[in-house]
């Protein structure tokens, strides 16, 4: 009898574990260095704001931030961050992000950073799944995994 797996195209973290070990730290990781990134391009936009940006300076960081995540996971699946960590997210057939799948998983992100509960769900969850998906990635079929492994 064969069972259907909505995540057909990702390995399997039991037969395949190397794909998987270490994404929650690195994740953690890549995450410090995006928003470290984000904020540094939040203080450069200031001055074309007349700095009335400094009144809502979260909102700002937030625009920005779903932009530069958008882009970045649009264009290579990871952002900056993740590239430096080497890691990439990849949807539930292994493919890289398109750019419907990579709106969908900032626009995730985003309301789980709004909501804190959610966001620290989707932590518990990486540490604890075994493909270390996060409450976006369970929804999306999505996963963050080693890019060094995954050239073809």
């Amino acid at each position: 009898m064969t069972t259907y797996s909505p995540l057909i195209g990702l390995p399997d973290p039991e037969t395949r574990p190397e794909f998987y070990r270490g994404t929650a730290v690195k994740r953690a990781i890549a995450w410090v260095l995006d928003v470290t990134l984000i904020a540094i391009l939040a203080v450069l936009v200031l001055p074309f704001t007349a700095f009335t940006g400094l009144f809502f300076f979260p909102m700002l960081m937030l625009v920005l931030g779903f932009v530069y995540r958008w882009l970045t996971l649009s264009g290579g699946s990871a952002t900056w961050g993740m590239r430096l960590m080497g890691i990439e997210i990849r949807d539930r057939t292994g493919e890289r992000l398109d750019s419907q799948t990579a709106l969908l998983h900032t626009a995730g992100y985003t309301v789980s950073v709004l909501a804190a509960p959610a966001q620290l769900i989707s932590a518990i969850l990486m540490l604890v799944t075994p493909r270390g998906q996060g409450l976006t990635d369970m929804i999306l079929g999505t996963a963050a995994m080693n890019r060094p492994l995954l050239r073809r």
